[in-house]
């Protein structure tokens, strides 16, 4: 999978845009490289991170998860994030699109990273003997 670059700004109101799409029973894997505003690696050291999706949300309603990722600093010094499901997480998702976020908190801080769409899409064919 890309890795996409977001720029970070724990100041700004407003975080960036990523989006993916996946395919229902395979494993999934979202690469960030996180850069601050002077465009270098914002390190994210000390950091702890959570991400969900969900399919759809609504001002107003309670929008419960779909999915929880695992997420992993692949190098926390150099801003790199990853988020990730298994193929047996994918397969129980229903085709669609599906909002998500990734949280991350430092202290009782805690900011948006980066949020998106993820279009799910179901497997075409399965493989049960080679």
């Amino acid at each position: 999978m890309a890795t996409k670059k977001i720029t970070f700004d724990p100041d700004a109101s407003a975080s960036p845009e990523a989006n993916f799409s996946m395919l229902g029973g395979a494993n999934f894997e979202g690469n960030f490289e996180v850069v601050g505003t002077s465009n270098t690696a914002f390190s994210l050291e000390g950091y702890s991170g959570s991400s969900q999706m969900t399919k759809s949300v609504s001002i107003g309603s309670t929008a419960f998860p779909a999915a929880t990722f695992a997420v992993g600093f692949t190098s926390a010094l150099d801003g790199k994030v990853r988020i990730s499901l298994g193929g047996t997480q994918t397969k129980l998702l229903n085709e669609g699109r599906y909002v998500y976020d990734v949280i991350v908190s430092s202290g009782n801080t805690f900011y948006t990273l980066v949020n998106g769409n993820i279009l799910v899409r179901p497997g075409v064919s399965s493989i049960t003997a080679l």
